[in-house]
């Protein structure tokens, strides 16, 4: 389908429209944006607002992050509604994961559940996952404040880059991209507006991996 790994919004958006066999006037119809600013972006002669990067990633079924360059998979994680009532299991919302260094993690499950339908475990047990919600902005737009994110208990990532839950220092769980080296770990935000933080030396045996993200609860206004 083309070269994925291109990194600029007009790269990007025109890379899924052409793997969508997707028009300009179909993508405006689906995601309201006017067709000849969609044509515009598609030019790379204006950057798009984020709320219209937003439209234009829902109407193309692709991940916002990816949408805007940053490399992360083109698909969208699960999104489903906390309100399924059939054939789920129960899981307690355990503290919070702070998307950003300084909040530190109150592990106490405060009384606040959420239901998830058995079939997104895969075939795995429950006691397999977690579920702990998101504060701050640092993954923008990728998890929102409030998100709840079920994660798999593994102690590593597949690929550099991936996103993982990680403790840093004891204290501190945080949903960032991961990057292992030999001489460095990197735990990288999303939001550009954040930087990355970057392990050395003996501070590189102070984080552990929790898990990975394996779905989204969103609550929908």
């Amino acid at each position: 389908m083309g070269d994925l790994m291109k990194s600029t919004f007009k790269d990007r958006l025109n890379d899924a429209l052409n793997y969508k066999n997707m028009k300009a006037s179909e993508l405006s119809r689906l995601s309201k944006v006017n067709e000849g600013a969609i044509s515009q972006y598609r030019k790379g002669r204006y950057k798009a607002k984020q709320d219209t990067i937003e439209k234009l990633a829902n109407a193309l079924n692709v991940s916002i992050p990816w949408l805007m360059g940053a490399d992360v998979p083109m698909q969208p994680l699960n999104l489903i509604s906390p309100t399924v009532t059939t054939d789920v299991v129960t899981f307690p919302v355990l503290g919070s994961i702070a998307a950003g260094y300084e909040e530190v993690a109150n592990e106490d499950w405060s009384g606040e559940t959420v239901e998830i339908p058995i079939s997104y475990l895969k075939g795995r047990k429950q006691s397999e996952f977690f579920v702990l919600k998101v504060h701050g902005n640092s993954m923008y737009p990728l998890y929102h404040e409030n998100d709840k994110i079920l994660i798999l208990k593994q102690s590593c990532i597949e690929h550099n880059g991936d996103v993982g839950a990680v403790i840093y220092d004891g204290e501190c769980a945080t949903l960032k991209r991961i990057d292992i080296f030999d001489d460095m770990v990197r735990l990288s935000p999303i939001n550009p507006e954040y930087q990355p933080k970057e392990l050395k030396g003996a501070d590189m045996e102070l984080y552990h991996i929790l898990g990975v993200p394996k779905m989204l609860i969103r609550e929908i206004s």
